[in-house]
């Protein structure tokens, strides 16, 4: 049975949508980082890097969200999470998920470890840096915005890669959910980000993924 090693709100949100929207048994195993269990030396067993998740499929243990999701994607074509390969919306999808780990979810980084870019107890660089990041954030999420606008254009109710969901709107929404404290505008307050998110989280798969991680509402 797949085993998923996570954390409630963590990176681990993604792969954990997708493998209920599979409905394929799994088992959930919780890693308890307040209580620094993602640092033992067991778990850096499965994850050198002491993050979450870690997917546990057979004997292949695979962490980095997006490589998650990208397996579970490529090991059950028919379920249809993403588009298929050689076609102009798989390319889409590729960059979309690309965007999301390597551009929106870095800045995100910053945003709430930013001490671990300045040098230690330089509280007040690490709070210029915070907030810049917050800044980018915001622009970045102006420009998922837009996407989505243009293909409200196109579609009635859009997803990231046209008119079907995909891996990449669960991905999405774990990372906008991320800004919901912000001081700035939340994804959520954005024109057609916010209803977006709104008809991801509709999705049963969704709901039931928000409830056995025990997040309190409001979820964005």
């Amino acid at each position: 049975m797949i085993q998923l090693h996570y954390a409630p709100s963590t990176a681990a949100m993604a792969p954990h949508i997708l493998l209920e929207e599979l409905g394929v048994p799994f088992e959930k195993i919780l890693v308890d980082t307040v209580q620094g269990a993602h640092r033992t030396e067991a778990y850096k067993k499965l994850n050198p890097n002491g993050t979450v998740p870690v997917l546990v499929d057979g004997d292949l243990v695979l962490y980095e969200s997006a490589a998650i999701c990208l397996h579970l994607c490529d090991t059950h074509p028919a379920a249809g999470l993403a588009p298929a390969p050689g076609t102009a919306e798989r390319a889409h999808f590729y960059k979309w998920l690309i965007w999301l780990t390597n551009t929106l979810q870095a800045t995100l980084m910053v945003y709430f470890y930013s001490e671990r870019w300045v040098k230690d107890g330089d509280a007040v660089r690490a709070a210029e840096l915070k907030a810049q990041a917050e800044l980018k954030v915001g622009v970045l999420l102006d420009q998922l915005d837009a996407e989505l606008a243009r293909l409200k254009g196109i579609y009635p109710s859009p997803w990231l890669v046209g008119d079907k969901f995909s891996a990449v709107d669960a991905y999405a929404l774990m990372l906008c959910r991320w800004s919901r404290n912000f001081a700035s505008t939340p994804a959520r307050g954005r024109p057609y980000l916010g209803p977006y998110l709104q008809r991801v989280l509709a999705r049963p798969a969704v709901v039931r993924v928000f409830k056995a991680e025990g997040l309190a509402q409001p979820w964005v």
